[in-house]
């Protein structure tokens, strides 16, 4: 009897020949993972996640950070989408299932519900994070359009663009689930369909999916972020030449420390979600080539494997904040006030 994992990863498939073993099996498959380290690492996940958003939408929303509001227009929608990916996998799918396994979130249609919404902020949260690569491009390398495509309004253009299509993209995966079994009437979690395998729709559909969500961005990132420093590689070079290499005055310019504060933000943003994914393309790679589709359990390598992979794949969604502190010097000093003046309500909480 075959099942496919029907959970936010995809990769492989759930195997075995005993159905009751399957029904047992696939009741722990459906957002519920084992294991001592996953069972720490996701409460954790979200204490850290759920705040650092918080907080991120709430500084670079005040535009008090000394960053354009263009720029900050895209932060801020990456941290929203970010958030909803903490709230929907980490805490409604993963510590849920690691938990309270029977809940009624997973009468399937709230467990379909969960997983179409997890999608589409799974995938916007992606191609914001491309929409944001593309604008640093077009900001430091394509002087002529930089002032008609850099504009707040063209942001929130591009920002509604990007959520109204995911959303839409991923319509059809509330429709790919059906229930596990049936109990007194009420239907409980979710299988894929049984032709998801054999539909060539459903098999283009995945395929789709699976490219745009990782391969597609993943190489426009990398290929935007190449480009990028290609650009300020050269016209460092001819500045320096220019302005005389090695003598003081080189490196005092200030266009060029404007322009390195900018790349380090874009880099280190762009870079953390490439080495944070890797892991996930590594295994999908992996299972294409190998033509290993099945696993035979939670103890299975591959089936760890892929629940690192998908762990990583969450943790970038706290990592931006993190990014923010480190190379935003008003970013910090804006979290540090909101820091302090949280304690304080607390302590006058507390001594009322």
């Amino acid at each position: 009897m075959v099942a496919k994992v029907a959970d936010d990863t995809k990769i492989v498939k759930v195997v075995t020949s005993d159905p009751k073993k399957h029904q047992d099996f696939s009741e722990e498959m459906h957002g519920r993972i084992t294991g001592l380290a996953f069972a720490i690492c996701y409460p954790i996940l979200a204490a850290i996640g759920v705040p650092v958003n918080v907080a991120a939408i709430v500084i670079l929303s005040q535009g008090k950070c000394g960053l354009s509001k263009c720029i900050s227009c895209y932060l801020v929608a990456m941290a929203v989408s970010d958030l909803l990916v903490t709230i929907m996998g980490v805490i409604l799918n993963r510590i849920n299932g690691l938990f309270f396994p029977f809940s009624f979130l997973y009468i399937t249609p709230l467990c379909r519900l969960r997983s179409t919404l997890l999608f589409a902020a799974r995938d916007s949260s992606v191609w914001l994070t491309v929409a944001f690569t593309f604008d640093r491009y077009v900001a430091i390398c394509c002087q002529k359009l930089k002032k008609k495509y850099c504009t707040t309004k063209c942001a929130t253009a591009v920002i509604l663009t990007v959520c109204v299509l995911f959303c839409l993209k991923n319509i059809p995966w509330y429709f790919a689930y059906t229930p596990s079994y049936i109990v007194d009437g009420v239907p409980w979690y979710c299988n894929l369909i049984p032709n998801y395998y054999t539909s060539r729709v459903w098999k283009a559909f995945d395929l789709i999916d699976t490219m745009l969500s990782s391969f597609v961005a993943f190489g426009m990132i990398l290929l935007l972020n190449a480009l990028t420093g290609r650009y300020i590689l050269v016209a460092n070079r001819i500045r320096w030449r220019l302005r005389g290499r090695g003598s003081k005055e080189s490196h005092d310019d200030p266009e060029w420390e404007n322009r390195r504060k900018s790349i380090i933000l874009l880099f280190a943003i762009s870079g953390s979600f490439i080495l944070l994914w890797m892991t996930y393309l590594i295994v999908f790679l992996y299972v294409q080539i190998a033509n290993h589709y099945s696993i035979s359990g939670p103890n299975d390598p591959l089936y760890i494997a892929q629940e690192v992979a998908f762990l990583l794949q969450l943790l970038s969604c706290c990592t931006n904040t993190c990014i923010y502190t480190v190379t935003q010097r008003k970013f910090r000093e804006e979290l540090k006030n909101g820091a302090k003046y949280s304690l304080k309500l607390i302590v006058k909480l507390f001594t009322l």
